[in-house]
């Protein structure tokens, strides 16, 4: 059994002062206490810690090699995507798993005590599969054994180049794969994670409408009957554009009218929607994934989080590109986004919770649900999944309740995390991940291997 103390707590009934939290050998919350005599860990505050949910690991790699004017007068997605498809085809299945490690412990130290992999890059460059057909699948389960996040893989189905069903381009091939072979695939990573802590969880990823058939997605949910189900939706203008040219409706639309979206559903970005469709798809039980770093740097355009919350949508947190890996930051850049956008200020806020309490009680729960973990909550029987900030930082000074969550999300950064438990797992002590040393190093032959070769 193991013991923290805090002086300030964030409970499912509100802040609370003088907080004994219990942690079971199984990684669950045991007992929590208010008014309780220090005992164990003493700790400033506590916090549930999020989920991460949405990654694509790999990509960390090529932050900041993307930022040059390229060939035409006006770069965009689709020439980033372009640049990401001729990095990815250098990658071996070690860069991968050196790559992936390093992601999940800064997401540690920032905060998130476990991620959701949205994992596309299945096979060798040029699109033959590995000997061992999950081969990449199994080299994320190795980077999280290593870092000890709580994993969700979200295998990725990429069969098509886009809505027509065109062949997929040279830079696809490395995530093709039909139904069948997906299903297969999909079989193989759910072997692979059980090996890991009970909880790990393994779900699935139509990876959006231009890669996946109408005909597949009507049947996604019923094909694979259990687990998350993530697909990237309503992303880019010119995605829009295609499906409705050869679907005859918005991608948001088309969802709606086709698939029965529900509580398992996460779907990603959702930047390009109507009034009209925010409000139906929020009520549709789905949680919105939302990755306002990636989204600002690529462009895509500002997702209706006031809308969406108005008619009681659920919404995560992910770091997607992993451009930055930065919890506060991504929190930041939604609500401003928001203020930006409307000519407003706190705009995610009530009249009974700040902006900053509003956001993260919200992306808690949501990322919670995005990928199946029993967490989201400091109470009894839950996975214990917890953060600590540092309560002596002179920038939480004289602050209490909700003023503790907006001054480290909108005045200080991540460097206030102190500590980090996943399901129990106490991983960061003192801001820094247990094992930093070991995975920096093999992600630094990583990155100069990898430079020899660009």
């Amino acid at each position: 059994m193991q013991h923290i103390w805090a002086e300030q707590a964030l409970l499912p009934t509100g802040w609370a002062r003088d907080v004994h939290i219990a942690i079971g050998a199984d990684g669950r919350i045991a007992k929590v206490e208010e008014g309780a005599l220090p005992q164990g860990l003493r700790r400033g505050i506590l916090l549930p810690a999020p989920v991460n949910a949405h990654s694509h690991a790999f990509q960390r790699a090529m932050a900041g090699l993307t930022e040059a004017r390229g060939s035409s007068d006006h770069d965009s997605f689709w020439s980033w995507r372009q640049l990401m498809f001729r990095f990815l085809n250098q990658l071996t299945p070690e860069h991968v798993e050196a790559i992936t490690a390093f992601v999940q412990m800064e997401m540690l130290e920032a905060g998130y005590a476990a991620h959701a992999e949205f994992h596309y890059l299945h096979h060798q460059p040029g699109g033959a599969p590995y000997d061992t057909l999950a081969e990449m699948c199994d080299r994320i389960v190795a980077a999280s054994a290593r870092s000890g996040i709580g994993l969700c893989l979200l295998p990725v189905h990429y069969e098509f180049g886009g809505c027509d069903g065109r062949a997929l381009s040279e830079g696809q091939l490395r995530f093709g794969n039909d139904l069948d072979r997906f299903t297969r695939l999909y079989d193989a990573a759910a072997a692979s994670l059980r090996a890991r802590p009970a909880d790990s969880t393994l779900g699935v990823a139509p990876h959006s409408l231009r890669a996946v058939g109408p005909g597949d997605l009507k049947r996604y949910a019923e094909h694979f009957p259990s687990g998350p189900i993530h697909m990237h939706l309503a992303e880019q203008i010119a995605e829009v554009a295609e499906v409705e040219a050869q679907w005859g409706a918005r991608p948001a639309q088309w969802v709606l009218d086709n698939i029965p979206v529900d509580a398992r559903w996460c779907l990603i970005h959702c930047t390009q929607m109507t009034t009209q469709e925010t409000a139906a798809l929020a009520r549709s039980g789905a949680v919105a994934g939302l990755c306002p770093i990636t989204e600002s740097s690529l462009g895509d355009g500002i997702f209706d989080a006031v809308g969406w919350l108005a008619a009681g949508g659920r919404m995560a947190i992910g770091s997607d590109s992993n451009i930055r890996i930065a919890l506060s930051e991504e929190i930041r850049t939604l609500e401003y986004s928001q203020r930006l956008r409307d000519h407003s200020r706190a705009a995610l806020a009530t009249r009974t919770r700040s902006t900053g309490r509003r956001i993260f009680d919200v992306v808690v729960q949501g990322g919670a649900q995005a990928i199946g973990r029993d967490s989201g909550a400091l109470s009894a029987g839950r996975v214990a999944d917890i953060c600590a900030l540092d309560g002596r930082a002179v920038h939480l000074a004289g602050r209490t309740g909700d003023a503790l969550l907006d001054t480290w999300l909108f005045a200080a950064d991540d460097r206030l995390v102190t500590d980090v438990w996943s399901a129990g797992r106490h991983l960061v002590q003192e801001g820094r991940h247990h094992d930093r040393e070991g995975i920096v190093a093999a992600y630094r032959r990583t990155i100069c291997d990898l430079r020899d070769r660009l």
